[in-house]
Order: structure tokens, then sequence, then C-alpha cells
């Protein structure tokens, strides 16, 4: 792995004794070090940054080790600037690193180490690591590299077999939000998911959708999306608008050499329930305000359900699509009341172009069947696109034409942004025989 070295390495000397300069070589001339200190850094102590050094108050040394410490520090990535001074007395050497703290710094995350708590991660860290504070790591240098090299001396330690290793984890052409510790080797199972701080109330729904991580591989990260994508839906239908979920806590329950098998918690926070208002919309030109209100089914003075919130707006975007405005988009902002613990929407419209209709593909039926359906299909090359046609084509003239029992059907949309044109594809899969 490339190790850059972080930041400038500004060496300046302070008071260098006659003695040095009379043994002909400063670099080489050794001090007693009677004291180390750090300054300018807001983030770590005095005593983490000499840990980081591999210096030592009592030991003897040269300029050239007070060099190699700057660069070390350096090489850990969390500096951006580092200089260093000495002065001299009968006591020996007082030197002084001068830091800048490197302010790019993104969270480590650990996922599956679940022989160990956080905790113990955390001590560890502290007795081997001593710049890995908090939880952060630089994007370059070798401060990941020296946390992974504990985590793989923690695992032999405990006769683990397994690699530690991270990646830096991005979202699609983005920027590095995290820095991903996993280890690999050991397969991790989950045998059951349970939940801290949830209510009588929600406790059922979450053991369901919660079933199916049961059998899975164990990580934080497949966790944490499954509480995203299934266990907060179980909340903001509640009306539990900021419902917050801690990383999981895994146990191991039984080990074996082939698989190691755990139980997992997930820590709740529900936080208050809030009631819905009322909506403003704004943006939309094509539908009016009064064409747009039928379509919800929020009700002043009731539970803000969220989620039957978004799925009214998916609603209110097939009504655009009717119409060709296949990038209508409608974003909900949400005003909360935190005293009161209501909630009022501003229904912020995005309306787009129109879209016309591209070509029509048909497949899996014969040609005959083929060119009867195209010949029913209405929308032509260049017409303003209806997102609600093929499905109404295949309900009513597909059926006139083939016996839909026999087939499976989809439709699958292609949106050409350039060309604001959509091409669409009908499929027809035979059902098999039973």
């Amino acid at each position: 792995m490339l190790r850059l070295v972080a930041g400038v390495l500004a060496l300046a000397v302070i008071g260098m004794p006659q003695a040095s300069h009379a043994a002909g070589n400063a670099a080489t001339a050794t001090f007693k070090l009677a004291s180390i200190t750090a300054t300018g850094s807001k983030r770590y102590t005095s005593d983490q940054i000499i840990a980081a050094s591999g210096l030592q108050i009592g030991q003897t040394a040269s300029e050239d080790d007070f060099k190699q410490a700057v660069q070390r520090l350096g090489e850990t990535g969390v500096f951006s600037d580092i200089s260093y001074r000495y002065k001299y007395s009968d006591e020996g050497a007082a030197l002084e690193f001068q830091l800048t703290d490197n302010p790019q710094l993104v969270p480590a995350r650990f996922d599956n180490f679940v022989w160990f708590s956080d905790q113990e991660l955390a001590a560890r860290f502290r007795e081997r690591v001593p710049l890995f504070v908090d939880n952060q790591l630089p994007l370059s240098g070798t401060l990941p590299d020296q946390v992974s090299d504990a985590l793989q001396a923690l695992l032999i330690e405990h006769h683990i077999e397994g690699r530690a290793d991270y990646v830096r984890s991005a979202d699609l052409d983005g920027p590095v939000t995290a820095i991903i510790f996993t280890v690999t080797g050991p397969n991790i199972v989950i045998r059951n998911v349970d939940f801290s701080g949830a209510s009588p109330a929600e406790l059922p729904a979450l053991k369901q959708t919660a079933a199916s991580l049961q059998g899975m591989v164990y990580s934080r990260n497949t966790v944490h999306a499954h509480a995203e994508k299934d266990f907060r839906p179980v909340y903001l239908q509640r009306g539990y608008l900021k419902a917050e979920f801690a990383d999981s806590q895994p146990k191991v329950v039984q080990q074996t050499p082939q698989e190691t098998d755990v139980d997992v918690t997930v820590q709740i926070t529900p936080g208050h329930h809030y009631n819905f208002t009322g909506d403003t919309w704004s943006g939309n030109t094509i539908f009016p305000a009064a064409k747009l209100q039928p379509l919800l089914h929020l009700q002043p003075g009731k539970l803000a359900n969220a989620v039957e919130l978004d799925e009214d707006l998916k609603a209110v975007q097939d009504l655009y699509g009717s119409r060709g405005y296949m990038a209508a988009a409608i974003r909900p902002i949400a005003k909360l009341d935190n005293e009161h613990f209501t909630v009022a929407y501003q229904l912020r419209v995005h309306e787009g172009e129109v879209y016309k209709m591209g070509d029509l593909d048909i497949r899996g039926v014969d040609r005959r069947a083929t060119d009867r359906l195209s010949l029913a299909w209405k929308l032509h090359d260049g017409d303003v696109y209806d997102s609600t046609y093929p499905r109404r084509f295949l309900q009513e003239s597909a059926a006139t034409i083939l016996d839909l029992n026999q087939w499976d059907t989809s439709v699958h949309e292609t949106v050409d942004a350039k060309s604001k044109t959509v091409d669409v594809s009908l499929r027809f899969d035979p059902r098999p025989l039973r």
C-alpha cells in the first residue's frame, strides 16, 4: 500500500550546543531528552503525539532521530503541517513539536469483528494506535494501516483465522465518506435479530421484517441497510419521523471451525410521534393544487404517516407521467414543530419536460401475435408519452388478443433524458403448466 507523507515537514533547530558543532556533525550529535512537548493540535494531546512519535523522555537521541519522528508523525496523515525545535541545557534537550491538524478526516467503521465489543476495540486502539481518536481517520497516510495491523494482531491473539483489511467507501462518483474495516475468512451467520428500545406495538412488525436476515452473512452494513429499508418504515408509518437506529451489536452464540453464529441486537430510539397539520404545493403549473390534493390521504390532526405520503406522491408522479412528464419529481419538505410535535409539509414539484413515445418492442410471443399487438398499440412514434398506457394496454387490448392467464406480463420503460423519448418493451413469459 502506498504510504504518503502528509503535510510539509519544516525542520528548525534552535540552540545547538557548542559541543555538537565541535563534534563536526550536528545531525549525529546525541542528547538526552529532558522533555518533549507538542503544540498546535486541537485534536490530540501531547501524550498521544509523543507516543506516536516513537521518542521517549530520558532516551538519548540525535537530530536524525528528531527528523525520523517528524517523518513518522507526518506519514500518519492526520497532520497537515509539522515542525520541531529544541533547546539544550545541562539537563538535556527540550524538544517541541509544532503541528497543524488535518481537517479532512472520515469515520472508521468496523463491519464484522463480532468477537470483540466496541469498547474492547477502543481499548486496544488506545494501546497500539495513539493517534486513532474518536473513530476518525485521514483519507491517506499510514494510520488506517496501523488500525488494520492492530486488528490483525487481535485476531491472532484470540486464535481467529482471518485477515483484517479495509476499503475506502464512497457513493457513486462521490467523495470518500468512510473507511470500513472487515475480517475475511470466517463464515459469520445471523441466527436471530432482537430489538432494544422497541415498544410492544412495533415489535411484531419489526420481527416479521427481520426474519429475512436470519441465515444471512453478518455485517453491520447489511443490517444498517435493512434498518433503513425495512425497520424505519415501521416507525415512519406511525408518525415517528425522527427514529434513530444505532449500529447493530452482535453476540457470538456458537462457534465451530466452519462457522460463527451470532445473535444481533438493534438499538432503537423512536423519539416522539408527530401529527400532521397540513401541506402546501409549489412549482406545479400543469396541474393545480386542487387536482393534486385529492391524491393525498394524510388528514390534519392525525398521525403523520410518512410511508403513506410517499406512496401518494408516487401517484402524483404517475399523473404527471400520463401527460409525458417522465422526469417530474415531488420533494416533501418537512417543517417540524418540536415543541408541539407536529409537522407540515411543503410539496415542491419539479415538472421537467415532456417526453415522446419512442420504439415499441414486443417479446415472447409468436410473429402473428406480435403483429396483432403492434397494430393494437395506439401510442405512435413522436406522440406525447403516457406512462399509464402500457398497463392499460395489457389489461384491455392485449387481453382480447391473448389469453393472459397463460402469460406473465411485464412492462420495461427506457427513458432517454437526452432525446426526451421513452422506449417501451412488453414482455410475455409463458406460465409453467401445473
